[in-house]
């Protein structure tokens, strides 16, 4: 009896054994998948549902999250003012321009982590569903036009906000308006542009990168390592350079309305060639071809 009574103790401890053991094997292979680079395919299905999502929302909300987009991404504008008023002539040229580029990243982390929308990421994620044959060409210029529109006007509160607050509390100069968006306007369209394609290239990439992490440091990371380089570049983005001219164009006589317009233009054609030619077309129709040779393997086998 006694004997029977440890046998079953000894079964019940290796099935406890053996339970434990499997939820440890597990909890590691859960941990192993959540911090390994998801496949390409995987990346391409959840960022053509992500798009469709937004196509699917209402207007309204889109045009909401948006305005809220744009004045979020101006506390890049806002630190970065802060930064050169405070270490101007106190810092190399080298090292405050080092330091204005690390400044550049916080409202991009505002947005992306708090899911406001912003134009420069969905001219790569909204394209997406045009290529898969889901949406039409109509329904993608009314959805960028809305998130456009959303964006500059939260920008442009956000700057008229600034150049009123931040001076009268000493934080920020007029001199440091004027340098932001003179950094924006030293150049001709074509250069202009180019940039703007580099910076709506780095952009789509980020949509793409954010998609393949799957956890909110890594996220961190990337947003600060792709935005940092924008920054550093000093390349041109549409919605935070926005700000930056339309700001300088408020308390600087030197920068004009029709300045404001040359960059508007040329930085918001370029951000949508970079992200849509050089993320979107180039990402699907390379894994387009590969699931169209996986097709192929299979009827082969059949």
């Amino acid at each position: 009896m006694e004997q029977d009574k440890t046998s079953t103790t000894e079964k019940q401890v290796a099935t406890n054994t053996t339970d434990v053991n499997s939820i440890e094997k597990q909890v590691k292979e859960d941990f192993n998948q959540q911090n390994q680079p998801k496949e390409g395919d995987q990346i391409l299905k959840e960022q053509v549902q992500m798009a469709l999502m937004e196509y699917r929302r209402h207007n309204k909300s889109l045009l909401l999250s948006s305005f809220s987009g744009g004045l979020e991404v101006g506390f890049s504008v806002l630190l970065m003012g802060l930064l050169y008023t405070m270490f101007h002539g106190q810092m190399s040229k080298a090292g405050l321009e080092f330091a204005l580029a690390f400044a550049y990243p916080i409202g991009f982390i505002f947005v992306i982590l708090g899911r406001s929308e912003l134009f420069t990421e969905h001219t790569t994620l909204a394209v997406l569903p045009v290529l898969n044959g889901s949406v039409r060409v109509s329904r993608l210029l009314q959805l960028w036009s809305l998130i456009l529109v959303g964006n500059l006007v939260g920008g442009y509160v956000f700057a008229f906000l600034t150049t009123i607050m931040a001076p009268k509390m000493g934080i920020i100069s007029l001199e440091a308006f004027e340098h932001l968006a003179e950094k924006m306007l030293k150049f001709n369209w074509w250069v202009t542009l180019g940039s703007a394609i580099f910076a709506g290239w780095l952009m789509g990439l980020l949509s793409w990168l954010n998609s393949s992490s799957q956890e909110t440091i890594s996220r961190i990371f990337i947003i600060v390592l792709v935005t940092a380089t924008i920054g550093l570049a000093g390349l041109h983005h549409s919605i935070v350079g926005s700000i930056e001219v339309f700001a300088g164009f408020l308390v600087s006589p030197k920068i004009t309305f029709s300045d404001y317009l040359f960059f508007q233009l040329w930085a918001t054609v370029g951000n949508i060639i970079g992200g849509t030619v050089f993320v979107a077309v180039v990402k699907y129709s390379h894994l387009g071809e590969r699931k169209f040779i996986k097709e192929l393997h299979s009827h082969s086998r059949d």
